[in-house]
């Protein structure tokens, strides 16, 4: 009751803002996505619906000063959540400091959950910015995998989370040029190994802009830098990470089973490194390549490897990834994409294909598919193949 009560108190004051000052705005959406999935070594396949409905607000009570709020909210149906056990756990989004959201129901069939996905207020003076709260601090360049964001990494598959990921910190940005800036962030956390505090310095040089970073993630020092420009009119982007040796002991019954030593054993320093390029034609005929690699990830039985990676604070728990995608306008109205995600160690992939519609002003469809093939205990050999519809009206 606490946690509604504190979401109605949210609501109340924004209404009244609304009526009395003309420095409030607010925008968003309402979604509906059907999905159908079928699990690798079945024939059956699950049937699920997703309402979600979103409302943004920006507040201006002075020039210098800016407040937002973001709201989502979700409702589950459908068969995954009957079958799967402790749904709701899997799609709540973790927190290491403040949870702003409520489980409004959880059924056999249904779950019902409203998070506060924004909350954050921004003051600027002259060349100084600093930003509290929960917010998107986003440092890289490639648009795939992205090792220089240590504070915010993306996931291309999840295709319906447009925002994409925030986090509880405090951001302070000094602006000593039109394109160049130093900038910090602190994400506090209860455990002390969530913490992270680093710092950016941006620069642009030879029509290139280049960052900078260093600072303290998992308790473990990591330093790295990423770049963005053109080549012959062909967006050329990279990142590079090194982070201190992990060097430690992380438990898991499958190595042992399987013979695999673990990637916290690595008594190196981790590199990543991220590579991505693309070119738009005349025709709107759209090629992007990517890669990643990572010198401690594994070659294979893959799988069994992604807890311990996202604990490590890699992007893939795979030495080698790579991205290659096509796209391209077939109508004013109607765009076509094809991109894919393959491991050429164990030889596993998924294959993305997409058509985005536009029916009307603010309403617009979307026909997409995710692909997974590989053997077992392959990086994408276990998670099957799903198809989706969606409907969305923004406002």
């Amino acid at each position: 009751m606490q946690i509604k009560f504190f979401f109605l108190l949210l609501f109340i004051p924004l209404i009244n803002i609304e009526a009395q000052l003309s420095s409030f705005d607010y925008y968003g959406y309402a979604k509906y996505l059907f999905s159908s999935t079928r699990f690798p070594d079945t024939e059956e396949r699950y049937s699920d619906h997703l309402l979600h409905a979103r409302l943004n607000t920006r507040w201006y009570p002075t020039e210098a000063f800016t407040a937002a709020l973001e709201l989502r909210f979700r409702v589950f149906y459908g068969e995954t959540i009957e079958n799967a056990l402790n749904y709701i756990e899997f799609i709540k989004t973790p927190r290491d400091w403040v949870r702003l959201d409520a489980v409004l129901w959880d059924e056999n069939k249904s779950i019902g959950y409203l998070e506060v996905d924004r909350l954050w207020f921004n003051w600027i003076k002259d060349d100084f910015e600093i930003t509290i709260g929960r917010q998107r601090i986003a440092w890289g360049t490639a648009w795939v995998w992205n090792p220089t964001d240590l504070f915010n990494p993306l996931n291309v598959l999840d295709f319906d989370y447009e925002e994409l990921p925030a986090v509880d910190a405090v951001r302070a940005q000094y602006y000593t040029g039109a394109v160049t800036k130093v900038e910090a962030g602190y994400k506090p956390a209860k455990e002390k190994k969530n913490t992270i505090l680093a710092g950016l310095w941006s620069i642009n040089s030879f029509n290139y802009d280049f960052n900078f970073i260093g600072g303290m993630r998992d308790e473990r020092w990591v330093f790295g830098g990423s770049w963005v420009g053109d080549i012959y009119s062909a967006g050329f982007r990279g990142e590079i990470t090194v982070s201190e040796a992990p060097n430690r002991t992380f438990t898991n019954p499958l190595y042992e089973v399987f013979g695999e030593e673990s990637l916290s054993s690595f008594d190196k320093p981790l590199v990543a490194i991220a590579l991505s390029a693309d070119y738009t034609f005349p025709n709107t005929f759209y090629i992007h390549n990517e890669m990643l690699y990572n010198n401690n990830g594994k070659t294979e039985n893959t799988f069994i490897f992604f807890e311990e990676a996202l604990s490590l604070g890699m992007l893939s728990p795979s030495r080698w990834s790579i991205y290659q995608e096509f796209s391209y306008d077939i109508t004013p109205l109607l765009r076509g994409s094809l991109f894919g995600i393959f491991n050429p160690d164990d030889g596993s992939y998924v294959i993305v294909p997409s058509a985005a519609y536009s029916l009307i002003t603010n309403f617009d469809l979307l026909f997409i598919a995710q692909i997974f093939e590989g053997d077992t205990l392959t990086e994408f050999g276990e998670f099957g193949s799903s198809f989706y519809f969606r409907l969305k009206f923004s406002y």
